[in-house]
Order: structure tokens, then C-alpha cells, then sequence
């Protein structure tokens, strides 16, 4: 509670905590509540919009910045329509008005706290994804039924394709075509201009890699396998488990290049997102004529043979090399079974 009027901040402490039973802390200026939120952490902020200092909507501002999921009420003595409108603009949760109704607080401040709590556990659960590739639609073959999941979820996507493949064809329609896919799948993408057949595993590799980590700060990373015949997916694996070592989260997609060696252990279920993996495999149609994988045959009988190991219909496989347990419940987030 946050008022100069020191009567009135107790008067609504005194209400809140025998009325509903919170644990109210009260500030009498906008720079001593900013310090409070950052220690005390309440679920609920109730502000007077003119103090000393920083005023209502400043400090409304403020919290915002540091923790958006926290709701905010602006209320003030002087019943002012550009007060009201300045509070709507700055995301207000609710503007009242002096003499407080005090059961229409205490029901507003109940409200606005479930809402609260909802919005930082989504704030929370929201994951930062970066799927790393040698070549364009490596990413899309390996995860692009996850991936699909990970944007229904609400997850931020950022796809990382290390070289524009010129060896398996034009380098500037293959370019088209990854840019294309991104746009379809809601991801950002960072298309680097390594050669294509030698990329390599070290130093170089990995500070372009490092590059993206710092700009995108991922919690969940997909890469290449080792297990791989095809020694730019190699390359990519060695240099993203060393560029991504903060992630809390690693895991290895499987490519039509990986060897017998490749042994997921786990198998996320993509039935409601294989329509939108074909999509965007369609997106790289100069692929497609000459790679038979790309056929929506071959990539939904793929996904049925590994949901033999997995429990949907339709499975991508993954070799978990670092578990933060954002996997788990990625699907579920997305409305499908696990």
C-alpha cells in the first residue's frame, strides 16, 4: 500500500489483513515501494497516483519494467478524466477513486492477486528456445513438430543456421526458403555464412554461436547429434554443447544423416503439430525434388515408428544431453498429450 497519507495506508492495511487475511506492507513515496517490491515481493501493488517524488504512474512504470506480471492499482481523491486516462495507458489493473468502497477493494484486490499469481506462473513456465542447424531445414526436420509446440506454448523461438548450404544447391533460394519457414513458424532467424561441408567444431564456430547465446540468453537448445555421418552436423554439435553451456536445458535432434548410434531418450508426441512440420518442410521446395525425407509420406511414418518408444501417435526423438525439465511439460503447455 502506497500512500503519503499515512491514516489512510494504515486504514487499508488494517482492512486487508483482518478482512482477507494479507500480510500488507505500506510506503509513503513511489521510490521506497520501487525498494520494496524488489525485497518484499508482494503480489499486488495499490498506489495513490499523486506523491511526493515519484508519482503513482511513475512508480507504475517502474514495476512494470521490473516485474510485468505484477498487478497495479492507481487510485487518488481528485476524480480527474486525464488521471483516468493516464492510468488506463500505462496498464493500470484498476483506477478508484477516494473514499475508498472497502468491499469493492477487497474484492478488486482478491481479483487482481489470482490474476497476479497466474501471470508470473506463465511468465515463469515461458521459455526461450534456440535450434541450431549446418544447413537450412536441418532444424526443421529434426524439431519442427516440437517447435511448433514450443509457439503454441507461447515460447520465444530463434532458429540458428550456421551456413546457406551452397553445396546442396542455391545458396540464395535456400536462403528464401529458411526465411520463409521462420515466418511460418513465428521464429527469428540468424542465417550465417559458414561454407557448407566445413564448418568446423572449434573456436570459430563457437564464438558465432556464442554470439546469438548472449543476444538470445536460451533456457532450451536443440542441435545436431554427434551420432552423425555428416561432419558439418558433427561440427555443429561440438561447437553448440560448448557455446551453450548455460543453457539449462540441451537436447539433440535426429537428421536423415544419423547413424544407428543415435539412441534418443526421449520422445516428445507431435500428432497436432505434424500438419504444420509438413508446412514447413514444404517451404524449401528446391530441396524437396531430389530429398526423398522431405515427402510428407516419409516424415509421418518417421513419426510413427518412433512413437513406438514414445506415448502419442506421432513422436520426434531426442537425445537429452542436459535436462532442466523444460521438456517436460512443453507439449502439455501446447494442449497435446505427452
Amino acid at each position: 500500500m502506497v500512500d503519503d497519507d499515512e491514516d489512510l495506508a494504515q486504514f487499508v492495511r488494517t482492512l486487508l489483513e483482518r478482512r482477507a487475511g494479507y500480510v500488507v506492507e505500506t510506503a509513503s513515496d513511489g521510490a521506497a515501494a520501487l525498494a520494496a517490491v524488489g525485497t518484499f515481493q508482494p503480489d499486488i501493488v495499490v498506489a495513490d497516483i499523486e506523491m511526493p517524488g515519484m508519482n503513482g504512474l511513475e512508480l507504475l512504470t517502474a514495476i512494470r519494467a521490473q516485474a510485468p506480471w505484477m498487478p497495479v492499482v492507481i487510485m487518488t481523491a481528485h476524480v480527474s478524466f486525464d488521471y483516468a486516462v493516464s492510468a488506463l495507458r500505462s496498464q493500470a489493473d484498476e483506477f478508484l477513486t477516494k473514499p475508498l468502497d472497502t468491499s469493492a477493494l477487497v474484492g478488486i484486490v482478491e481479483r487482481l492477486i489470482e490474476e497476479g499469481r497466474s501471470r508470473r506462473e506463465g511468465e515463469r513456465r515461458r521459455e526461450v528456445v534456440l535450434a541450431v542447424g549446418a544447413h537450412p531445414d536441418d532444424v526443421e526436420i529434426g524439431v519442427g513438430g516440437i517447435l511448433s509446440a514450443h509457439r503454441a506454448a507461447g515460447d520465444d523461438l530463434t532458429i540458428l543456421t550456421l551456413s546457406r548450404g551452397g553445396r546442396g544447391g542455391d545458396a540464395d533460394l535456400r536462403q528464401h526458403e529458411s526465411l520463409a519457414a521462420a515466418e511460418l513458424l513465428g521464429a527469428r532467424l540468424f542465417l550465417k555464412d559458414l561454407v557448407d561441408t566445413e564448418i568446423e567444431g572449434g573456436g570459430p564456430t563457437v564464438r558465432l554461436i556464442e554470439e546469438v547465446v548472449r543476444e538470445v540468453r536460451p533456457t532450451v537448445v536443440y542441435t545436431h547429434s554427434a551420432h552423425d555421418r555428416h561432419q558439418d552436423h558433427r561440427a555443429a554439435f561440438e561447437a553448440t554443447i560448448v557455446a551453450t553451456r548455460g543453457a539449462a536445458t540441451v537436447a539433440c535432434y535426429q537428421s536423415p544423416s544419423s547413424t544407428i548410434d543415435f539412441r534418443p531418450t526421449r520422445f516428445v508426441a507431435i500428432e497436432r503439430f505434424i500438419e504444420r512440420k509438413i508446412e514447413l518442410l514444404a517451404c524449401f521446395a528446391s530441396q524437396s525434388e531430389h530429398r526423398a525425407y522431405l515427402a510428407p509420406d516419409y516424415v509421418t511414418t518417421t513419426a510413427k515408428y518412433w512413437a513406438r518408444f514414445g506415448t502419442g501417435a506421432m513422436v520426434e526423438p531426442l537425445e537429452i544431453i542436459r535436462d532442466g525439465s523444460a521438456l517436460a511439460d512443453i507439449v502439455e503447455r501446447a494442449g497435446a498429450t505427452r
